[in-house]
């Protein structure tokens, strides 16, 4: 070593230094950490399994990271009791209860507990397709088999065809085999446009606003659901809303306002048990709230559709089909549903 040549009294003089050196540079991390702040936790990210997961069973709910499931259920806007009330998992009905068989036959005009109740526990038919969504491991084409082969027109609705709209995918339509389950999708609606103004959602039958919905499989269970969009076309406004959508929003009365954030309506049908015939969750119906500042917005809307609030069906899961509710009047209001 170089340091073999140099007088003693250098040689202590530079081992003194080093040791010295090396003590300090030891020292120094303990220090560091001592002082300095820690670094801010990540923010988790959610994604749709987190949503369906906290409106699923009470074991699903329990895996939602919880800083997502308290942001998401700040932003969850139910238009019917997210649950039966007093009713535990462990009480929630195996077979159809009566209301369930009869669906709408003797309940025309049911009360709104009765409404209630058809959110959670629907009609035989539809139980029989949520059974079947899950059962098929999420297949869109079981769903698409029970449809009625008939090949139905799509009629002009509200002057529509005149300003070159088309608003369904395909120029014509099906339905379900069941009357219980089209008359079931036309209660959906209604009882949408019912409940809305109790969380601030005004919202009008009409080509412009609500007349259509999305039925998927949701990712990972297949849970069947339905996504309705409402505020569809919002009037152009060079100040609020400078955006041209086409042919169908000419003539809109719909305004761009704070309404907006609440768009996204999500109805998810009661959920299987897999193991048993019983049921693990009941129906839900709720309003995504996309205000800028929640958890929705940030995560489950896409960035370059933020200004529409609008979340995308397939972002949810297998898309089977789009459920169409229009008036094709014209006077009095004529509602028929087209699945296309």
């Amino acid at each position: 070593m170089i340091t073999s040549n140099l007088p003693v009294s250098l040689r202590v003089a530079l081992f003194l230094s080093l040791s010295v050196t090396a003590w300090s540079t030891r020292r120094q991390p303990r220090c560091f950490s001592k002082h300095s702040s820690p670094s801010p936790p990540s923010i988790p990210k959610a994604i749709p399994s987190d949503l369906f997961s906290l409106l699923g069973s009470k074991s699903q709910s329990s895996t939602v990271n919880p800083l997502i499931a308290a942001e998401l259920k700040s932003c969850l806007k139910f238009l019917v009791p997210s649950s039966p009330s007093g009713i535990g998992v462990d009480t929630w009905p195996s077979q159809p209860c009566a209301r369930r068989q009869l669906g709408f036959t003797k309940f025309p005009h049911p009360s709104d507990t009765e409404k209630d109740e058809l959110i959670w526990w629907p009609p035989e038919p539809v139980l029989e397709l949520a059974r079947l969504a899950v059962d098929s491991g999420g297949d869109p084409a079981a769903i698409q088999r029970v449809l009625d082969p008939t090949i139905i027109p799509v009629p002009d609705a509200e002057g529509s065809k005149e300003d070159r709209c088309q608003l369904t995918r395909t120029p014509y339509g099906r339905r379900f085999f069941s009357e219980e389950l089209n008359s079931y999708l036309k209660f959906l609606f209604e009882i949408i446009v019912a409940r809305g103004p109790s969380i601030g959602l005004n919202v009008t039958l009409s080509r412009f606003d609500l007349f259509h919905g999305h039925l998927f499989l949701a990712v990972d269970s297949g849970r069947l659901g339905i996504l309705f969009h409402a505020r569809e076309y919002p009037a152009y406004d060079k100040e609020v809303f400078p955006y041209n959508m086409g042919f169908c929003q000419i003539g809109s009365n719909v305004t761009y306002d704070d309404s907006m954030n609440l768009r996204n309506i999500l109805w998810l049908a009661p959920l299987p048990d897999n193991s048993t015939k019983s049921w693990a969750a009941p129906g839900v119906l709720v309003v995504l709230d996309a205000r800028p500042d929640g958890i929705i917005y940030r995560d489950l809307i896409p960035e370059y559709v933020n200004f529409a609030r609008t979340i995308y069906e397939d972002d949810l899961g297998e898309v089977a089909l789009d459920v169409n509710y229009l008036n094709v009047g014209p006077e009095p209001p004529n509602y028929q549903i087209f699945l296309c």
